[in-house]
């Protein structure tokens, strides 16, 4: 294995010009080619299948900061510890190290250092967005004695944690409207006090119904704010009560260990009043920040950039990028060649200059599928749709700012429709019945997966499982993927090619991307990065058996394919 790697190693550098009298190992040592046995493998057939591997197997360089790649984790249908077909916290725990085993010198694991967690606790449905309990942990999942261990393990591998709070609404079975439920049914036409029953002002009560998003209470002659479901009634966060509540669970899950917040349908907070929503989410982050100055928050509001961009102002570190997401957003466009792959590099450009005018310590929070989106593998047909299910990862991957991947992308899991089916159970086995296997969502349809489990993945360096990793691995050796500038080369970009420059501090890299078919040749001599001089390559994403090559200044990508140069 070890005259194999070299042999791969040697014919690497001498593909793209890199001086072949030693390479860089995973840990950075120097690693000697002089007496490998190049006969011993067929050097054309490693280095088309493997290039990619070399080429991305320089030292990393993973920075603790709030710029993060994170997995998203729906734990009902991850990893069950106990046979019940519902994962849970230990099952999580168990799988820590699929996710990141905090050992850089191995390359088991994906690579990510942030996880969010959605819903974990208590509530009436098996998606928990409709909380009981600020303070707790569902049942179905474990013990809040489960979760300290899942913090402790987490930081042992440099995983910061994120959990979903959802401050829009609660269940109905929570005890804030229960108690204010039946203070509202005894009153018998008298006038409500907030001193008699402080939980009546916890929500938005009216008497007469104004429209479809007020739900009836009872026979008691009032109705309550519930646009999203009749289950889960809207709260009122501008009552000084109800931030003292949140301040206090907040307080309970930093004391926990939780590194910071995602923040469910901040859009609707006050719907169709941004100036509201961002008065709340102000409070909330100097609140937060004030109790942990590092706690990382980030909000889902679902618009457009223009929209979105206005929260910032809040100061809060992130919104989620709906702009690049979903079937219709810029990446799946540009993969698809519904849009050129220009439009891939412009609109970065456009991101920075909208939200910086917000908020100039922004981070995005790019992101190509989540929970509530049909799943990627689905957006794609024909011969190309396994590259292009791999290059828009990598598309998502590459965006600066805290990238987010929903768990299963990674094996190019399918699923769309209903949000039972883009919930399905991760795919570690083909055998439904293997241990750890999720049964899903009780309505979930039956899903074909297209690429198969990662069990079938896992040892296949074509996969869509190994590509993933290769580009979370560029991620974490070049800290300027996710913290840099972006200056988008219009000269060098056309319809098919995608050139971007990133600049953090004194370092900069360039970023070429084939989104297309076809072979793209590239004259790169009037290309520049900095004070660099002669460019060479620092890594690729291939999806095909065709590496890129340099030789002098004519780039070379073959289709879907991304190179790094710096």
């Amino acid at each position: 294995m070890k005259k194999r790697i070299q042999a791969l190693l040697l014919a690497l550098a001498m593909l793209v010009s890199i001086p072949a009298a030693g390479c860089a190992g995973k840990d950075g040592a120097e690693v000697s080619t002089e007496n490998s046995s190049i006969s011993e493998v067929n050097s054309e057939t490693v280095v088309k299948e493997n290039a990619m591997f070399a080429a991305n197997s320089g030292e990393l360089q993973v920075l603790d900061d709030n710029y993060r790649t994170f997995y998203e984790v729906f734990l009902y249908s991850f990893y069950d510890s106990d046979g019940d077909g519902i994962g849970d916290i230990p099952g999580l725990i168990e799988k820590l190290d699929y996710i990141n085993d905090g050992d850089d010198s191995t390359d088991t694991d994906l690579g990510m250092n942030g996880i969010w967690l959605m819903p974990i606790m208590p509530s009436t449905t098996y998606h928990k967005y409709d909380v009981k309990d600020y303070k707790d942990i569902d049942p179905e999942y474990g013990t809040l004695e489960d979760f300290k261990r899942l913090m402790e393990e987490c930081d042992k591998r440099g995983i910061h944690v994120i959990i979903d709070l959802v401050m829009n609404h609660t269940s109905s079975q929570h005890p804030w409207f229960l108690e204010a439920r039946q203070y509202l049914s005894g009153l018998n036409g008298a006038e409500p006090s907030e001193e008699e029953c402080p939980y009546y002002g916890y929500y938005n009560f009216i008497q007469e119904q104004t429209n479809s998003s007020y739900c009836q209470l009872g026979d008691t002659g009032w109705y309550y704010e519930a646009p999203f479901w009749g289950e889960m009634p809207d709260l009122n966060l501008k009552n000084p009560a109800v931030q003292t509540e949140f301040e206090e669970i907040v307080d309970f899950w930093l004391d926990l260990g939780v590194d910071g917040f995602r923040l469910d349908a901040a859009k609707e907070f006050y719907s169709g009043a941004a100036d509201s929503n961002v008065e709340v989410l102000t409070w909330f982050n100097d609140m937060v920040k004030a109790k942990k100055e590092d706690a990382y928050i980030v909000a889902e509001v679902w618009t457009d950039l223009a929209t979105y961009a206005q929260y910032y102002a809040s100061g809060i570190d992130s919104c989620f990028d709906f702009e690049f997401a979903d079937k219709d957003g810029t990446i799946a466009n540009v993969a698809k060649g519904l849009s050129g792959a220009s439009v891939y590099g412009s609109k970065q450009e456009e991101l920075q200059s909208t939200i910086g005018a917000y908020n100039e310590n922004y981070i995005d929070a790019p992101f190509y599928t989540n929970h509530d989106m049909g799943r990627s593998a689905g957006y794609y047909s024909g011969e190309d749709s396994e590259a292009q299910t791999k290059i828009a990862g990598a598309m998502n991957l590459m965006m600066s700012g805290s990238a987010f991947v929903y768990y299963g992308e990674e094996l190019g899991m399918k699923g769309a429709g209903k949000d039972e089916n883009k919930r399905a159970p991760m795919q570690w086995s083909s055998d439904a019945s293997a241990g750890g296997m999720c049964k899903g969502p009780s309505d979930m349809d039956e899903i074909t997966m297209k690429f198969g489990s990662l069990e079938e993945q896992e040892e296949d360096d074509a996969s869509v499982y190994n590509y993933y990793k290769q580009a979370v691995r560029l991620r974490n050796m070049y800290p300027a993927i996710a913290r840099g500038t972006v200056a988008f080369e219009e000269e060098l970009s056309d319809d098919a090619l995608c050139v971007v420059t990133k600049t953090y501090g004194e370092d900069a890299i360039g970023l070429f991307f084939n989104i297309s078919a076809e072979e793209k040749t590239v004259d790169i001599s009037s290309y520049s990065i900095g004070d660099s001089g002669e460019l060479t390559v620092g890594g690729m994403l291939l999806t095909g058996e065709n590496a890129v090559t340099l030789e002098g200044e004519t780039l070379t990508l073959p289709a879907y394919s991304v190179v790094l140069l710096k």
